[in-house]
């Protein structure tokens, strides 16, 4: 993802380093453009990928990396709440946030590390939110009437616990076998041979479709109060587009300068939490003063701050997250293939944003061996999650890439910080207690822009086709209209599919109320089979736009080799230039690659260039 851009070129300078007399340049585009930089110095890194900035820089950075993350990773487990039954539960809530935060730091730091090795963040993903809640919406997971009624919820009920437990071990289970499929995918680099169909066409409709599918439970938590929720989102957007250019000077401290004050774009940086922090706040001074209602039944209550007051006091200082700390694992079938629906999605989007990642971190393209690395590793990262028991998978975060553009720090030791702050915070258990608190109305003002702006993300992968054509307009179109109307027929009759087989009418109902996978499904068909030129479907324009690897150099050794000696230790065995994910790993020309572009060409056209397809959506 790459920041959005003004003359003046502002946002280039969110943060400024002192003392800092080295600069990397940022990769020129052979096209003679680039895409993530303005002219000049704003070419310019203070920190590398490779480079170790000062320690309180790296802890300063990686708190701000957190805080950037913080919207996103935090919404995943608010909106598996509401599937698991979990509404009237905040301190197993506040539980699920920090088993989040935690997880997403471990694989973090497996990423950064042993992965792909760039500058890149970890963390919940939505393209698993709607297999997940498909899942949790068939008739045998709906939640009883009960559970929804807060007077007839006793938390500490073996019934009530039996109830979300049983749904989250499921929910485990299909992930882990589910992300299984990822891994092997990964480290066998077979994510070429998936490459060489997906085009434009294929994932507009599904990344758009993730955040369509989820505009209920956006209505549902803004419904509550919408003066709240319209304030959260006006705020948001205030912050995100309006100030984005504002400077606020910030006291500051060199050994040059000694104090002096430094200028940090703050609302470019945080809007959400900004936003977020705000409401919060606008709230809690309206529930001191009781003007929001006291009683439960009346409109606007959920609004008020000290509804789940009593959390914060129930959290334990300290809870360390651990595997299977919900009970045993269960596999379902259908949730299982639900799962590999989402799953491929996010492959898709992590491979485009290795590529971006790269870019603004100074880095050289990645290299064969560290895509299929990155992914595999992002396979285990699900592994985990579903193991420790989040509900949920990780994926590289594109927001955080658009940071790196912002404060021209490059540095994977900041993320390597970050990380640590996340674990860090998921140990804290009152930390996660007290984002529990947060209002409905106002986490429903963030779920506005935030899927509104994943809808347009997918829809922006049109930019390279041609849509002038009667093709695409249809394949689009089709795509999109038959990922929103096969699943909300299907959710309204349930009992429509009876094949005989239970366990394939599981399958069925999961996948068929999977808007992205619907949607997905007929855009793939349809862009692989009506008959249209490259450039038609835009391919060629993705060609032109990202830049493909270059040959195996020092420098790129340098940055995706593996650390501790790894890589002079497989050097000397013969055998590992034949193994996918190892450094030493040779292909030929004619090799289907992750990042082969061509085989998204018809075979009877030349393999001249071997460039790669970028699907990133972000916030």
């Amino acid at each position: 993802m790459a920041p959005e851009k003004t003359g003046d070129g502002l946002e280039n300078y969110a943060f400024t380093v002192d003392g800092v007399d080295h600069f990397c340049e940022l990769p020129e585009n052979k096209n003679g453009s680039d895409r993530f930089s303005e002219e000049g110095d704003s070419n310019k890194l203070a920190y590398c990928v490779t480079d170790i900035p000062p320690w309180y820089l790296c802890i300063f950075l990686g708190i701000q990396h957190y805080l950037t993350a913080f919207g996103g990773i935090i919404a995943i487990p608010l909106i598996l709440s509401q599937g698991l039954c979990l509404q009237h539960d905040s301190l197993t809530q506040s539980h699920l946030i920090s088993t989040i935060f935690f997880v997403s730091g471990v694989c973090t730091l497996l990423q950064v590390t042993f992965g792909v090795r760039l500058p890149i963040l970890q963390g919940g993903t939505f393209a698993l939110l709607s297999p997940t809640m498909a899942l949790l919406s068939m008739p045998e997971w709906t939640c009883p009437a009960w559970t929804q009624n807060a007077s007839l919820v006793n938390t500490s009920s073996p019934e009530f616990i039996d109830v979300w437990q049983s749904r989250m071990q499921v929910l485990q289970g299909s992930i882990m076998v589910g992300s299984l499929f990822q891994v092997v995918v990964g480290f066998s680099g077979l994510i070429g041979l998936f490459m060489r169909f997906i085009g434009p066409l294929t994932i507009a409709p599904t990344i758009s479709l993730i955040g369509l599918s989820l505009f209920d439970s956006a209505g549902m938590n803004a419904g509550h109060h919408w003066g709240i929720s319209c304030m959260t989102t006006c705020l948001i957007v205030i912050f995100s587009q309006y100030l984005r250019h504002i400077a606020i000077p910030f006291p500051k401290y060199s050994k040059a300068k000694k104090f002096h004050t430094s200028r940090v774009y703050v609302f470019q940086i945080l809007p959400v939490l900004l936003g977020i922090t705000l409401s919060w706040l606008i709230c809690y001074l309206l529930t001191v003063y009781n003007v929001l209602p006291s009683d439960p039944d009346k409109y606007g209550y959920l609004a008020r701050t000290d509804i789940k007051g009593d959390v914060i006091g129930r959290a334990p200082w300290f809870r360390f997250p651990y595997p299977g700390q919900w009970g045993v694992p269960t596999v379902s079938l259908a949730g299982v293939f639900g799962i590999l629906a989402g799953v491929i999605s996010s492959m898709i989007e992590s491979v485009g944003d290795y590529h971006a990642c790269a870019r603004l971190s100074g880095a050289p393209p990645p290299p064969r061996h560290a895509i299929n690395r990155g992914i595999g590793i992002e396979g285990i990262g699900c592994l985990l999650a579903g193991a420790w028991g989040t509900g949920n998978g990780t994926t590289s975060y594109s927001e955080n890439i658009g940071a790196l553009g912002i404060t021209k720090v490059g540095s994977r030791m900041v993320i390597v910080c970050s990380g640590f702050v996340m674990i860090i915070m998921g140990i804290f258990g009152k930390i996660g207690a007290i984002f529990t608190t947060i209002p409905t109305p106002v986490i429903g003002g963030m779920f506005l822009v935030m899927f509104g702006v994943i809808t347009a993300a997918g829809v922006s992968s049109l930019q390279y086709t041609d849509m002038n054509s009667s093709r695409n307009i249809f394949i689009f179109g089709f795509s999109m209209f038959t990922g929103l109307t096969i699943p909300n027929w299907i959710i309204k009759n349930p009992t429509s599919i009876a094949t005989g087989v239970v366990e394939l009418d599981h399958v069925l109902q999961v996948l068929l109320t999977t808007s992205m996978f619907v949607g997905g499904f007929f855009g793939f068909l349809l862009d692989n089979t009506i008959p249209g030129t490259k450039r038609e479907r835009g391919i060629t324009a993705w060609k032109n736009a990202h830049q493909n690897e270059s040959d195996k150099t020092l420098e790129s050794d340098d940055v995706y080799g593996l650390p501790f000696g790894i890589n002079s230790c497989l050097s000397s065995f013969t055998w590992t230039k034949y193994v996918p994910f190892c450094p030493t790993h040779k292909v030929s020309r004619q090799d289907n690659t992750p990042s082969s572009l061509d085989s998204l060409d018809t075979k009877t056209e030349p393999n001249n260039d071997d460039t790669h397809i970028i699907a990133g959506v972000a916030l």
